[in-house]
């Protein structure tokens, strides 16, 4: 039975997995494909670390270059994360004309347009299944099953730390510090977590799924992220009462040929799809003009789930050296059918706003009479009678306007005699379709403010 060589670069956590699934189910994956998955090389930091996994010791080496250069791995894991290391091998794999296979979502989201083009330039397989959602093969459906659609949006909750915090301070009434903090001592949470709940994790997922759906590397210097670290009991609360919860979402969309690309907390409808995935899971909701709405759900990280997408992208990989077919899917088939990156500023969308404000006439009237002015029409408003002596919390859910209009307006709020603290705001994602300034409901254009 043929024999396909893997190199891995990386033994920690995902690694281990990897290594742990190839020695479990090595029979079965050979019985299904016909060649046989072999470990040749894994580059580690110390050779001598205890790990989960026992391996020859014979396999393991402290020189990455090693790896990559040895005439037996015909297949290149890359499991070291970060864009300095990972970035100069991953280059010089593909140079040599050796695949890679990657879940590290920051070198592509990061050092995309160069990872891509090199791997074009060499005509050799880059897969990286696991660099979004986990075990959720969103990227295969995306670059495979569904490349008959023009993907109107990608909705998705794709940072499972954040989720888990989010659904905790939801069910139990707890504020995101303690939350936090079990979910560091749970492992749910990094010790440094600002990556996961600052957004930038979810950012990197975006980047990658706009690439391959739109056919262009999306910068990330374009891309709006807003993280969970404000997020507060009022407003989950207040959420709940409104019938939306809160939740870290990634918002991909096609708009006039554009495509603008956000990540940040918003209120989901409680009768959404999305609003029911709770805990560590990831969701990615896509909408195509062909096969509408497709909901992908599953374990979005952990060392099992992210080694399942990457012994998938390792069998598609060696699959295409077996048929001498490498490229069949290209990393990332750039085309010219979109316009590149759109401004979230001129998007439609409501929004829940809470003002606190100081408890006496006149203040409100100020603030609505701002809104007014800026085009942002108001839907409903909620205003509970303060104890004596305190402020005032009025929560206003409005009516679509532009993006820009509610920058203009909270900026000239927040400066009001009378208006206490920062002016808290939220998009309210109602999963419409946006379509050249007007919002498209159930298949109905319905104008907004001016039309």
């Amino acid at each position: 039975m043929q024999q396909i060589g893997i190199g891995l670069l990386g033994f920690g956590n995902v690694g281990s997995g990897v290594v742990r699934t190839l020695l479990k189910n090595a029979d079965l994956i050979a019985v299904r494909t016909g060649f046989q998955l072999l470990l040749k090389k894994i580059a580690v930091r110390d050779c001598q670390r205890e790990r989960p996994v026992q391996v020859d010791p014979s396999l393991l080496t402290s020189d990455a270059e090693s790896v990559i250069s040895d005439s037996g791995v015909d297949v290149v894991v890359e499991l070291i994360g970060g864009t300095d290391v990972a970035r100069v091998l991953t280059l010089k794999s593909l140079a040599m004309g050796k695949p890679v296979v990657t879940a590290n979502k920051a070198l592509l989201a990061e050092c995309g347009d160069e990872i891509f083009g090199e791997a074009e330039r060499r005509d050799v397989d880059l897969y990286f299944e696991a660099c979004v959602a986990g075990g959720i093969p969103i990227v295969q459906s995306l670059r495979e099953g569904l490349i008959a659609n023009h993907i109107h949006s990608i909705f998705g909750i794709l940072n499972g730390t954040c989720n888990y915090i989010l659904t905790r301070m939801q069910r139990e009434g707890l504020p995101l510090d303690v939350v936090l903090k079990e979910a560091q001592a749970s492992g749910y949470a990094e010790a440094e977590p600002g990556l996961d709940i600052d957004g930038w994790d979810a950012a990197h997922k975006a980047v990658i799924l706009a690439s391959i759906s739109y056919g262009f590397h999306a910068p990330m210097g374009d891309v709006l992220v807003q993280g969970i670290r404000e997020v507060v009991q009022t407003d989950i609360r207040a959420a709940l009462e409104l019938g939306f919860v809160i939740k870290l979402l990634a918002a991909i969309q096609h708009v006039e040929e554009g495509v603008a690309i956000r990540v940040q907390p918003a209120l989901v409808p409680q009768d959404a799809m999305l609003a029911s995935v709770n805990g560590v899971f990831n969701a990615v909701l896509v909408d195509g003009d062909v096969v509408g709405e497709t909901l992908y759900y599953g374990r979005g990280a952990g060392a099992d789930p992210t080694a399942s997408a990457v012994v998938s992208d390792l069998v598609n990989v060696s699959r295409n050296l077996v048929a001498g077919s490498q490229r069949r899917v290209p990393a990332l088939a750039k085309h010219h059918q979109y316009r590149g990156m759109r401004s979230t500023s001129d998007l439609l969308t409501r929004y829940y706003l809470r003002f606190t404000l100081a408890d006496r006439p006149g203040v409100l009237a100020k603030v609505t009479n701002v809104l007014g002015r800026n085009c942002i029409s108001i839907a409903s408003m909620n205003q509970k009678d303060p104890l004596p002596g305190e402020h005032a919390e009025v929560i206003i859910v409005t009516h679509a306007s532009q993006e820009h209009n509610y920058d203009t307006a909270i900026s000239e709020i927040d400066q009001l005699d009378g208006v206490v603290d920062p002016t808290v705001r939220y998009r309210i994602e109602d999963f419409h379709r946006i379509e050249s300034g007007r919002v498209a409901l159930n298949g109905l254009l319905v104008g907004g403010v001016g039309d």
